[in-house]
């Protein structure tokens, strides 16, 4: 320690600098022996060199976090930096001043920071962010005016990490202040309306599956939640669902409203929004059902490991129980499985074997062409066929003749079916010349 003090004399700005940053990062230090670090700290602050400058005030920035009072004593040197010309400088000033000014200087200092927030970069940004969520848990009385100046971030240009910063402070504030709940939610509802973030839409819409059903006014998130079930993709639908499903749990009197709402999700495009679905309403229309009983279900996680539920749900299936007794995941063990997985299932696994159901399914779709291609003579010696794909419209539905076309997968050939509806008295082909020279037309 003697050391580093004596460094804080040197006449090398980079040693004093070193050395005061040195002891700022020591443990356990108190504020009797950080006081010589911070005064030599307080000189570079007024500098007439950017990098010390700004190495100086972001080494205090930091220490503001852990000792806040040992820093105020550079409050005055800092208020002088809000005009510096570098904004990064002005930035970490403003921030640092948040974590050690007084509750009065709040309103001015949300002012200037408003006036260059989209002059820095979004690093920076984040930094100001940081900042304000601490400043009104340490300050509840200024939550109104910390939380608009979020809500105005939130409709800024800016990147995912940038916002997703944003929300988690909100989110931060509405946990730990009571009376800023109605308010932060309604501004998480009205950033998700135009959100293109699908991550942070869906961070949002568990919050307000939490947290919404618990407010003064829950009907009113539901308008928002079902916006996304009709304009989003399908990550952010499959949330939407399981966020309606808790306020069907939760709220008795709503959940007339929310069965109807998830009824309307049976008919999705996507196979996990539809089994979503149908799971929460399942639970939510038993006449006996518990609430509390099925918030384990929804909230917490599966306590089996998932191999051995696997085995215990196939073993159900072969014995023919299905259909006539419940299945009982108590009696799923929840040891975890010991030892390498059995030989069928790594033969089953192994790279370059199609799965079981995948190849069902392939010679599923190849069933329908396989006759009409074993008629034609000229493709017996193509070989077994791979795969067909789906029908291609090659004219338009309002045309007088409707023509599609279906690709046929053999090991060297590609062949092209082509039909059309009414079938014409006479029909021609015009082909330009192939790359691959193995396809033939029928």
């Amino acid at each position: 320690m003697d050391y580093l003090e004596g460094c804080l004399r040197h006449k090398s700005d980079m040693v004093e600098l070193e050395a005061a940053r040195a002891i700022t990062s020591l443990p356990n230090i108190t504020s009797k022996e950080l006081a010589s670090a911070v005064s030599a700290l307080q000189l570079f602050l007024s500098s007439s060199k950017p990098t010390l400058r700004f190495a100086a005030v972001r080494v205090l920035s930091k220490l503001s976090v852990q000792h806040p009072s040992a820093v105020s004593a550079c409050n005055l040197d800092m208020e002088n930096l809000i005009t510096d010309v570098n904004r990064s400088v002005a930035t970490l000033a403003i921030t640092t001043l948040l974590k050690t000014g007084s509750e009065a200087s709040v309103d001015r200092l949300m002012k200037q920071i408003g006036s260059f927030m989209n002059e820095i970069s979004d690093d920076f940004k984040m930094v100001v962010v940081d900042a304000i969520g601490t400043l009104c848990v340490k300050y509840p009385r200024k939550q109104r005016t910390l939380m608009a100046f979020l809500s105005e971030s939130l409709r800024d240009e800016g990147g995912q990490e940038y916002k997703r910063g944003i929300v988690e402070a909100i989110v931060k504030i509405v946990d730990t202040i009571p009376e800023a709940k109605e308010a932060g939610l309604s501004h998480l509802c009205e950033f998700i309306e135009d959100c293109e973030y699908p991550a942070l839409s869906t961070r949002v819409l568990y919050v307000l599956g939490e947290k919404g059903p618990n407010s003064k006014c829950p009907s009113k998130f539901i308008r928002y939640i079902y916006n996304r079930l009709i304009l989003e993709n399908a990550r952010v639908r499959a949330s939407s669902v399981n966020a309606l499903a808790k306020f069907g749990r939760r709220l008795p009197q709503l959940r007339p409203s929310v069965l109807v709402l998830l009824s309307r999700c049976l008919r999705d495009t996507d196979d996990e929004v539809r089994d979503r679905a149908t799971f929460h309403l399942s639970l939510l229309q038993k006449e006996n059902f518990d609430a509390c009983k099925g918030s384990d279900f929804v909230d917490e996680p599966i306590k089996q490991p998932l191999v051995n539920l696997e085995e215990a749900l196939s073993g159900y299936l072969a014995s023919g129980e299905c259909g006539v007794a419940p299945f009982d995941i108590s009696q799923v063990s929840l040891e975890p499985p010991r030892g390498p997985p059995s030989k069928k299932k790594r033969d089953d696994d192994a790279p370059g074997r199609a799965h079981p159901a995948a190849a069902a399914a392939a010679a599923a779709a190849a069933t329908p062409y396989e006759e009409q291609l074993a008629a034609v003579p000229e493709l017996e010696g193509l070989g077994t066929l791979f795969v067909s794909s789906k029908p291609l419209e090659l004219t338009e539905s309002e045309t007088e003749y409707t023509v599609n076309c279906v690709v046929h997968t053999f090991p060297q050939h590609f062949v092209l079916q082509v039909r059309a509806d009414p079938l014409p008295a006479r029909m021609s082909f015009l082909s330009h010349p192939f790359s691959l020279p193995s396809v033939l037309l029928f």
